[in-house]
């Protein structure tokens, strides 16, 4: 079953998952320091499901374009 797996594929494959990681990272702190209010305040207290919504779309459309990348 495993025989068909090779070394340099399964390595690929774990630094594109944390480079992956590492860009959604980056994107949330660049929405965190351009907005005027803070997120987590906004969703976890003040139950705000938009702004929830919209973070959660923008971590969709990341790794879409990170997978086009990798897969390119």
């Amino acid at each position: 079953m495993f025989e068909g797996i090779i070394l340099a594929e399964l390595v690929s494959t774990l630094v594109y998952s944390i480079i992956g990681m590492v860009l959604m990272y980056i994107a949330y702190k660049v929405i965190e320091v351009l907005s005027p209010f803070p997120i987590v305040k906004e969703i976890e207290e003040d139950q705000n499901t938009s702004l929830a919504i919209l973070i959660g779309s923008v971590f969709i459309s990341m790794a879409i374009i990170i997978g086009a990348v990798i897969l390119s």
